[in-house]
């Protein structure tokens, strides 16, 4: 397989850099994320149970099986699936969200294979895993068709590609930037493009485009009433979770 051409965009790899230090704070800068992190965790659980016949409900549940978190962040994902049991690897293009994720799960006790490189530079070495996830990413690359396409070869035949991102809509400009970004400040401003945000259908489009079947799709909702999040397969006008399947 001939290495692609990275599909880093290096102004975005710089934005989370700098916050980097702010990973594992819940009223910092990544506030957003931990919220809605219980909301997308029990998605990807439940979709990596279901395909490979695991109980959620067991000790390990996901023990025998590899994940890969691409662009992982300070590991608010990668952790609890290293707690499942799951042999973790994360990998970020941005060396201080590998430092801060590197140290946090050691003072957990975590063995996660955190990594500061690219899902191409993975793929050009020939890992493959049984699970990639590629959770709030897609919006910050630089060529999202080429990125899914890595992602593809990262996935053994018979495993999963879950991405989640968010939807191009009036209602995704209000919540995710003049509500996250310009009122209640969780983020700076300039964080997201609304630009680069992807519908659902594009992505499946380019998903299925790689060879993989596009399997779920799923929104996550917030209610700012109850202040929580959900899951709903009829709502995904903001955020919202694919799962693809590479057939064996």
């Amino acid at each position: 397989m001939t290495e692609r051409l990275s599909s880093i965009d290096p102004a975005e790899v710089a934005k989370f850099q700098a916050m980097a230090a702010e990973w594992w704070d819940p009223q910092g800068k990544f506030k957003p994320l931990h919220m809605l992190n219980p909301t997308r965790l029990d998605y990807v659980t439940a979709q990596i149970a279901g395909q490979f016949g695991r109980d959620r409900d067991a000790a390990l549940p996901f023990e025998g099986l590899t994940i890969l978190d691409i662009g992982c962040g300070g590991g608010l994902m990668a952790e609890p699936m290293a707690r499942l049991g799951a042999t973790v690897t994360g990998a970020d293009a941005a060396t201080g969200n590998i430092a801060v994720a590197s140290l946090h799960a050691e003072e957990q006790g975590l063995a996660i294979d955190y990594r500061a490189t690219t899902s191409e530079a993975l793929a050009a070495e020939g890992h493959s895993y049984d699970a990639v996830m590629a959770l709030e990413i897609v919006e910050h690359v630089a060529d999202p068709a080429e990125f899914i396409a890595t992602c593809r070869d990262l996935v053994k035949p018979g495993g999963l590609l879950i991405q989640s991102t968010l939807n191009r809509t009036a209602k995704s400009f209000g919540a995710a930037i003049i509500g996250a970004e310009w009122i209640m400040r969780w983020l700076p401003k300039g964080t997201h493009d609304w630009r680069r945000f992807i519908t659902p259908d594009e992505l499946a489009t380019m998903t299925e485009a790689t060879g993989l079947s596009v399997v779920d799709r799923c929104g996550m909702v917030f209610n700012p009433l109850g202040w929580s999040w959900s899951l709903s397969h009829r709502d995904l006008s903001v955020n919202y979770a694919m799962t693809a399947l590479r057939t064996a």
